[in-house]
């Protein structure tokens, strides 16, 4: 099959001889693979670019300040070894020349939009993963579309393209976990299939952090246990998997093998709701931290109440200027989706981890969240001060809506005017 014009003949030739491209691919199972996972290359350096074409041929870093972390770097960027989430003075350490770009949000949102567009008349079945991802299931479209799920998938990169001007990378197989790694293999603009029949066989030689959801520390202690191959973890049982690695080892044979019984959801359920910010200075301040936390306890509630949901535990998350993250969490009495509830339960867990060390700690970020989410219409249900906390969510739904008509940081507490002064 083209990759350029959709087409597919036989025998297989070097060339197309509809178009001409030397863009094909080919596999037995073809016109039988219909769970694709499609990922955008590069997403938000590949818009940076598309936007401002002095930088096509310039490694790009998006993300914050010298102090921040890399969201994203363009493929010549990662030439140089740089990689996603790295601090970005290490990343400029290896590449001096890298442009470093601030993250442009709404930009962003409306190419994914735009995507999303593209990929809705192809099935109902689009399971969004991030904003640059999603999983789609073309099983049953081809009476409907006249074309098999490998056809429809190339004409899709192909309108990203041409209308977008950003490219894709798909994977094609028979679940999400081999799609998934199909995907990876060959970005950017990449096409990759791989087949149920020769799953295990493909997989067979290569390390276990191929996996996804295998980081390198499980990755490293796979391998120093003799898993050096996902061959290895294949000829292994559960039962001696699970005595190694506990809940780990359950299905660590099964998707070794390359199998993954989850099914493509459109309604992709949120687990948590949270928000951090990585300081320009490192802080050792506890009140200066407390402000700080604030803020995100702020962004955290306005979070949620937008998507209706509450959470009942509290995340504080903090990083230490020697970059040791650690998290704590509590759990609330009832579910919250209030900046005073949360603000109040990490503060008390921030305050907490202040009074432990003797030698003082500063640190270079601080991040709130909340988790085992509910709607909020049930949040209060059952709690016997649920009427004060009511009236505290009635007094910062009218703050919110003055500040949405009159602007940001019109209305607000004291320590609402000292962060708005940082």
């Amino acid at each position: 099959m083209c990759l350029d014009c959709g087409g597919v003949s036989e025998p297989v030739s070097p060339l197309c001889p509809i178009c001409g491209s030397a863009r094909q691919v080919s596999h037995p199972e073809l016109d039988r693979l219909s769970i694709a996972h499609v990922d955008c290359d590069a997403f938000f350096a590949a818009i940076e670019k598309r936007d401002d074409p002095s930088l096509v041929d310039k490694p790009v870093l998006v993300g914050g300040g010298h102090r921040g972390v890399v969201s994203t770097c363009c493929y010549i960027a990662r030439s140089y070894g740089i990689h996603s989430a790295m601090p970005m003075f290490k990343a400029k350490a290896l590449c001096p020349q890298a442009v470093i770009v601030p993250p442009r949000g709404a930009a962003y949102r409306e190419a994914a939009a735009q995507i999303r567009d593209l990929m809705a008349p192809l099935t109902p079945l689009i399971q969004p993963v991030s904003i640059d991802e999603a999983y789609l299931d073309l099983g049953g479209t081809e009476r409907l579309h006249g074309a098999i799920p490998a056809q429809l998938l190339a004409k899709l990169a192909k309108d990203v393209e041409t209308q977008i001007g950003i490219t894709l990378s798909i994977g094609l197989s028979v679940n999400k976990l081999l799609a998934k790694i199909a995907s990876d293999f060959d970005k950017p603009r990449g096409f990759t299939l791989i087949g149920g029949t020769e799953a295990a066989n493909f997989l067979a030689p290569y390390p276990p952090g191929l996996l996804p959801g295998i980081g390198t520390r499980f990755s490293e202690k796979l391998m120093r246990d003799g898993f050096r191959t996902l061959g290895d973890l294949q000829h292994c049982s559960t039962r001696e998997l699970v005595d190694r690695y506990g809940e780990h080892g359950l299905t660590l044979r099964a998707r070794a093998c390359g199998e993954d019984p989850r099914p493509v959801t459109v309604d992709r359920e949120t687990k948590s709701v949270s928000g951090e910010t990585t300081f320009r200075a490192d802080i050792g301040d506890a009140a200066a931290l407390e402000d700080h936390l604030y803020a995100m306890a702020r962004k955290v509630s306005s979070r949620a109440k937008e998507k209706g949901l509450a959470g009942r535990v509290v995340t504080l998350k903090l990083k230490t200027a020697r970059f040791r993250t650690f998290t704590r969490r509590q759990t609330l009495p009832h579910a919250s989706n209030l900046t005073r509830v949360i603000f109040d339960c990490a503060r008390a867990m921030l305050t907490a981890e202040l009074q432990k060390g003797r030698t003082p700690v500063t640190y270079r970020l601080i991040g709130a969240g909340i988790s085992d989410l509910v709607p909020a219409e049930v949040m209060h249900d059952g709690y016997l001060f649920a009427e004060d906390l009511e009236k505290t969510g009635r007094r910062e739904d009218a703050i919110d809506k003055l500040n949405a008509r009159f602007g940001e940081d019109s209305i607000g507490t004291m320590r609402d005017r000292r962060i708005a002064r940082k």
